[in-house]
């Protein structure tokens, strides 16, 4: 879109602006220089509203170093002389005007002259609901009217997206989940896609589905991550009704929506944030602490108390405009330390002579003191890649407050001892052991993310050893392992049927592949492991209490065997899980449970349905009081080849009342 600006004297006459006009208070003022302000998406932006009679549009945009602010658009012919904006008078660096007759899908951008060698910027609106489709830049002057239908799931949510309950999320990038259609090579919209994945996840079993970030953006390349419209859905896939209407019917469907979102770092378009009024408003002035080596993208300052109610508007808005479940933010290792990505000399060492930033630490307690103050029904969850302690535990007790955290340190370990040839493996089971040392000291969500199958990666499938029934075993191996763990699950679309290629953004996943058997088994096997893990409390009640795990074995590796017990809140209520992780069937293996009684073998990753050999154990097994591990009674298994089996029963009073002693 060409913004040609007219000469003065080819301008239209200049607009009467009612300066009265004004959606903030003395106390939204100081709230926001408190950086306290959560609502400020209520207050600054393009609002529609009627004054004195007219219709129109109230403009207010923060712009402390501006020297003279106007709104340009298509309805002044993008003309800077047509309307300019007042400056408050209470120093908040806040300009705000009225234009009357600016309605519902006007084009507009800010028009700012910088006390800064009065260098002339044009910027989209940092609080805009909505945008233009990329390249161009325009806000759009848009009203946010809808009509829920999700009260149903509103009111009983608190129980679906608690840490007691069962989370398996389906990591979903809107854009490449389908082909698009062939006739005109559009995107499918927010709402076509709603009612086929609403369909597609209750089919596959899982709770949740979590969006690459839907927030605009430029570079579709990006996949979300160098944000530009904080307050907006993408129009790549339509407008924020339809983006309201996608959420709206997978709650109705029962299906919970968590956003991927980025307070870490954003772009330096020249329409966004960067340089904003002409000085580095947003991020710090210096690039030791404003400029990011990795992303080549912006840091936010967040020692500036304006940012910080910016950041905190922003992801308030999500969960309460857009009725989502949960924020997941990205990067968040990148906030805390001040030396990230950078070598001696490119850092600045904070008050005390350290690397952690003092300031990024503070806005993370805030940011979720005030998310869960405000919504609490929901999640935060952080993407933090280091052992920074008490990620997810209360600010009250030192930690940063959000709700869970991914599990990187698993995901890396695992997948490294997965694509070992199984002859190996028996000299690595330290990847495997390890996070069980840690599982407990955060709310764990365990990832099979995006992240691992881009960037040359390949895909999960493309990891694992062998000829192609292994690796196929070794894949339903690795999803069996994840399920019975410690954690919450989280897998990014295309696993669930072992996609052969590694994700490409400009395509569709290979839906074509689930016309062959192995794929097919991979998905019913995710199908059951959902299935199962939902209506099996012990897996998921007491995931962040070491009360919950317990050890059968996890020196078993010469024959390659590790297994251990699950507990839930009820008494009695076991699942214990056995993993093969050699290519070899293991006969008459002894297994030391403390219960006797029958034992029901709920899930067995070989079977034929799922594209395996068909060894198992009829379906269950009957314990004797034979003691074994340490433990009163035992059963002997038949483990299949690169196989998990999954068995509930109950524990006997007496193995509940004593501790056996037996710690691996």
């Amino acid at each position: 879109m060409e913004q040609k600006q007219k000469s003065e004297k080819n301008s239209p006459p200049i607009q009467p602006l009612f300066h009265s006009a004004s959606l903030l208070t003395d106390y939204d003022i100081y709230l926001f220089k408190q950086g306290n302000h959560c609502h400020l998406y209520e207050k600054l932006g393009a609002h529609l509203m009627t004054v004195e009679g007219l219709i129109g549009t109230l403009f207010a945009v923060w712009a402390p170093n501006a020297e003279q602010v106007s709104v340009i658009g298509d309805f002044n012919h993008w003309n800077p002389g047509s309307h300019p904006l007042r400056a408050r008078k209470d120093e908040s660096g806040i300009w705000e005007g009225f234009v009357p007759g600016v309605g519902h899908g006007a084009l507009y951008k800010y028009h700012l002259i910088s006390r800064h060698h009065r260098h002339t910027i044009q910027k989209g609106d940092p609080f805009a609901f909505f945008w233009e489709v990329p390249p161009r830049t325009a806000s759009v002057v848009w009203d946010l009217g809808y009509d829920w239908q999700d009260q149903a799931w509103m009111t009983t949510r608190s129980h679906a997206n608690a840490l007691t309950a069962p989370l398996a999320i389906y990591e979903f990038h809107p854009g490449s989940w389908k082909q698009r259609p062939e006739k005109d090579g559009r995107f499918l919209t927010y709402r076509e896609l709603a009612h086929d994945l609403a369909e597609y996840i209750k089919e596959t079993g899982f709770t949740h589905v979590q969006l690459l970030p839907v927030m605009e953006h430029p570079f579709y390349g990006s996949w979300g991550y160098q944000t530009v419209g904080y307050f907006a859905p993408t129009c790549r896939f339509g407008t924020p009704q339809d983006f309201m209407a996608f959420v709206d019917y997978l709650h109705q469907q029962g299906i919970g929506v968590i956003l991927d979102w980025v307070p870490s770092h954003f772009p330096a378009d020249e329409h966004g944030l960067f340089k904003f009024d002409g000085t580095h408003l947003y991020e710090h002035a210096d690039v030791r602490k404003g400029f990011h080596p990795d992303w080549k993208s912006a840091i936010f300052n967040y020692g500036r108390q304006e940012v910080r109610s910016f950041l905190i508007s922003s992801a308030v808005f999500w969960l309460k405009q857009y009725h989502t479940d949960g924020l997941r933010a990205d990067a968040v290792a990148s906030m805390l330390y001040l030396d990230y990505s950078r070598q001696k000399g490119e850092w600045i060492p904070n008050e005390h002579g350290g690397r952690e930033n003092l300031e990024a630490i503070a806005f993370l307690k805030q940011l979720n003191e005030t998310t869960y103050g405000e919504v609490p029904d929901t999640q935060t969850i952080a993407e933090e890649s280091t052992a920074w302690p008490m990620v997810s535990k209360p600010t009250y007790l030192g930690g940063l407050g959000f709700g869970m955290k991914w599990n990187m340190g698993w995901m890396h370990d695992t997948l490294k001892f997965f694509s070992m040839d199984p002859l190996y493996r028996k000299y690595h089971y330290d990847l495997l052991t390890f996070s069980l040392w840690y599982a407990f000291s955060e709310n764990f969500i365990l990832p099979l993310s995006h992240d691992e199958v881009v960037h040359g990666k390949g895909s999960l499938i493309g990891k694992m050893p062998g000829d192609e029934w292994q690796r196929f075993a070794n894949l339903r191996l690795l999803f069996g392992l994840m399920y019975g763990q410690p954690g919450k699950k989280l897998l990014f679309m295309g696993a669930e049927f072992g996609q052969i290629r590694e994700w490409s953004h400009e395509e569709g996943l290979e839906w074509h592949i689930l016309g062959y058997p192995y794929h097919r088994g991979i998905q019913r096997w995710v199908r059951d492991l959902n299935r199962v893990y939902r209506s099996s409390p012990p897996l998921y009640e007491i995931d962040s209490d070491p009360e919950g795990f317990e050890w059968i074995d996890f020196q078993d590796r010469e024959q390659g065997v590790f297994s251990f017990i699950r507990k839930g809140k009820s008494t009695g209520d076991l699942v214990f899980v056995v993993c093969n992780f050699t290519p070899v069937i293991r006969n008459g293996y002894r297994i030391g449970i403390p219960g006797d009684g029958f034992w029901r073998e709920i899930l067995n990753s070989d079977a034929e349905i799922y594209g395996g050999s068909g060894c198992g154990n009829f379906g269950g097994v009957t314990a004797s009081p034979i003691p074994a591990h340490g433990r009163p009674c035992s059963l002997v298994l038949t483990l299949p080849p690169l196989g998990v089996l999954f068995f509930s029963g109950k524990a006997s009073p007496l193995s509940l009342s004593q501790d056996n002693g037996y710690h691996g």
